[in-house]
């Protein structure tokens, strides 16, 4: 690596023009081989040199500028690639060579962003001088080394006070080295440029391997190291500054970050910076989809024909992801290679503890990146949904989740939707339908509409997805909410054990706010045909669009009735309280016997009501009936109930299927959520990954942050198969 200079140490004095002379040296027009004492000065920076905020922009630029020659920021990232492969196959590692490492990482993920966010070419090639790094990089590329050995020294080495900050600062490192994402449109294309994600994409399985695990285990242990103070001094010093305050706030948020995890991290409840950093590059690697279309890159700044547009969306092929698939192959550490069905695991499976790991997405589903990661591992992985299923603690996983919807005003419109698709997940399994009506709840302290005791799981479930409908007709009026809520629930229909009283009165109620919806409907449909009759064009769209409408309430009203008569038709002896918030509110079904979608499911409920009025008739006594009263005879007479009479309909099962271009929502979704808490913030203007509201802009701490609109990806698509 060269000799050593005599810098001065961490704690030393410094001067500004030796600071001023390096940072320039780096981002200036003078080319400085990869062998030159150069490197080793610059990267022996003490952590606590501060360089003036209103130099940022300047050094940025000058290295925009010359990097095109220079290939400055090639070398740094070569000399990072080497002092973290010194890190790993050296026992007793001197503490410079970790101070270069962290140095490098820190300067190199600083100036990365810019060039990224700038849509600056990076230049990750060098030039004939540097024969000596090309015999040691042969045929891989730059990126293709440092992202291996940054990946390798994720997986290697432990998480302790004297690597926390150098693993955290990795981590940043590959969000902003991925983060050419942003940089492409929401659907993959031929020419986007992605180096350093594709360089992930290329590593060997078994280190892939190893990725998804030690990311999932951070997530899981959330390491909370006490960081050695006498090693960062910029923690020590009062100044609170840090190496890359040298060359500004600009970037700074970057190294601030663990600062400010660190300092704060008492009140934070389950963030954790390693944990959430480490999730964040999981979701990243694997919602990633390379279009293998054209293998050929083209520069950032070319744009695409609307002919190759049509043929990609037309004809799309995307290249296997190696994270995704080892996510879903993941196994529990708890089976052994051969399981209890005599299946035999692959040893390339990763082994993950599927029930620290089930624990800990309970305590974490407040975030949404947890939510994410619940839905990636239960759609894409049957082992782990499988385990889900059987666990008799149900309500670990679920209470949060209902929790949730409920608060569902404070939730962005893609959290609901993807708490209410693991909802529909788990509903596809009967034994799931059952086992949360006998998980009974001691209290819901955080449901404040109604006191709700001994109420069971599965009652609460009803509750709250009525809840979601009744608050999307209010206010957000979306089809596949509603579609999703109501399917849920037609799955959960045929199970339903012991309802309460509550949530029985709640799915009449159900019924009757969609039908006074559907009248309303039908009403302004029937005056604006008067208008349409005039053949003006605006008044035949109005009606259309009305009764567009008009048809998806018919089918939702249909979908409720379907519910409540499987209810009735399967489970009606164990579920005496729907039997009577039926036979209270019978008259809202009055006005649709007649109806030709209706009639033949509210025959079956007209069936139940004239057997239990009848046995009401019998036994009327002087004076009004009681709740407990009525109640009483439903009960004695559901044990008589033999179901005469009551027309047999195919039982509703709902499947959740992704459409086939399931990237389009989720590489938008997953760098919202990246750049909501990541830390460090990035240029909107150059974002084209989604939608972003300039005008929303808000400082913060001096801070910028942007509000990230929905934008095109405002839902998940995906298909109901009945």
């Amino acid at each position: 690596m060269g000799s050593i200079p005599s810098t001065p140490r961490r704690g030393s004095e410094l001067s500004p023009e030796t600071v001023e002379y390096l940072i320039g040296t780096f981002v200036g027009g003078e080319s400085f081989p990869f062998s030159s004492e150069f490197w080793q000065k610059l990267l022996e920076l003490p952590l606590n040199v501060q360089w003036p905020g209103e130099r940022v922009q300047q050094a940025c630029e000058l290295l925009a500028k010359n990097n095109c020659h220079t290939r400055h920021l090639a070398k740094l990232l070569f000399h990072l690639a080497c002092y973290l492969q010194e890190f790993m196959s050296t026992s007793g590692v001197p503490p410079l060579v970790y101070e270069k490492a962290a140095n490098a990482v820190y300067i190199s993920s600083m100036f990365l962003k810019h060039l990224i966010e700038s849509g600056f070419q990076l230049y990750l090639s060098f030039d004939g001088d540097e024969a000596v790094l090309k015999d040691v990089l042969g045929d891989q590329t730059i990126e293709n080394l440092v992202m291996r050995n940054v990946l390798n020294f994720i997986v290697s080495v432990e998480v302790s006070p004297n690597t926390f900050l150098l693993h955290l600062e990795l981590l940043n490192f590959m969000i902003i080295a991925m983060s050419t994402q942003l940089l492409c449109g929401p659907s993959p294309g031929p020419n986007d440029v992605n180096p350093f994600l594709d360089a992930a994409m290329s590593q060997d399985s078994s280190l892939v391997g190893l990725v998804v695990r030690k990311l999932l285990l951070n997530f899981i242990i959330r390491p909370k190291v006490p960081f050695n103070r006498a090693t960062y001094p910029i923690f020590y010093d009062e100044s609170q500054s840090s190496v890359l305050q040298r060359v500004g706030s600009a970037a700074a948020n970057i190294v601030l970050l663990p600062f400010s995890y660190l300092v704060s991290s008492s009140g934070e409840g389950s963030r954790n910076a390693i944990a959430d950093s480490s999730l964040d590059v999981l979701l990243v690697l694997i919602h990633y989809h390379k279009c293998a279309l054209s293998e050929a890159y083209s520069a950032i700044e070319n744009k695409k024909s609307s002919a190759s547009d049509v043929l990609l969306k037309e004809n799309p092929h995307f290249s296997d992801n190696p994270y995704c698939k080892a996510l879903e192959h993941a196994i529990d550490c708890e089976l052994d290679r051969v399981d209890v069905e005599g299946n035999v695991h692959s040893g390339q499976h990763i082994k993950l503890p599927f029930a620290s790991l089930f624990d800990t997405l309970g305590m974490c589903l407040t975030d949404e990146t947890a939510v994410l990661l619940l839905y990636s591992l239960l759609q894409g992985n049957s082992s782990f949904l499988e385990y889900v299923l059987v666990r008799t603690d149900m309500d670990t996983l679920l209470m949060p989740i209902l929790e949730a919807l409920y608060n569902a005003p404070t939730r962005t419109a893609n959290q609901i939707y993807m708490l209410l698709i693991v909802c529909l997940i788990l509903s596809q399994d009967s034994s799931f339908n059952a086992s949360i009506h006998k998980l009974i709840l001691t209290g819901v302290p955080w449901y404040k509409e109604r006191l709700l005791h001994q109420t069971s799981l599965g009652s609460l479930m009803v509750i709250i997805l009525i809840r979601t409908v009744q608050y999307n007709m209010s206010k957000l009026r979306d089809v596949y909410l509603h579609t999703t809520c109501l399917a849920t629930l037609a799955n959960m229909a045929p199970h339903i054990h012991r309802l309460s009283a509550y949530a029985s009165q709640r799915l009449v109620s159900l019924f009757d706010m969609l039908s006074r919806k559907y009248n309303k409907l039908a009403d302004r449909r029937d005056n604006k045909l008067h208008i349409a009759k005039s053949n003006s064009i605006e008044g035949n769209s109005f009606v259309e669009d009305v009764s567009t409408e008009l048809q998806i309430y018919t089918d939702f009203l249909r979908l409720v009735l379907e519910i409540i008569n499987a209810i009735l038709t399967y489970a009606l002896p164990r579920n005496p309280e729907v039997v009577y918030a039926v036979m209270h509110r019978q008259e809202v079904f009055q006005p649709y016997k007649s109806h030709p979608r209706f009639h033949e499911l509210l025959e079956n409920i007209y069936t139940v009501l004239d057997f239990f009025n009848t046995r009401m008739d019998a036994q009327r006594v002087d004076g009004d009936w009681s709740v407990n009263e009525v109640l009483q005879v439903i009960i004695v007479n559901c044990r008589s109930w033999r179901g005469d009479g009551m027309k047999m309909f195919t039982q509703l099962r709902f499947m959740y299927e992704q459409e086939s271009h399931p990237e389009e929502f989720f590489i938008p979704y997953v760098w919202q959520l990246v750049l909501s808490h990541c830390g460090f913030t990035f240029n909107t203007e150059a974002i084209n990954l989604f939608s972003v509201d300039l005008h929303s802009d808000k400082l913060e701490n001096g801070v910028v942050e942007s509000t990230l609109l929905n934008g095109d990806f405002d839902k998940p698509e995906y298909q109901l198969d009945p």
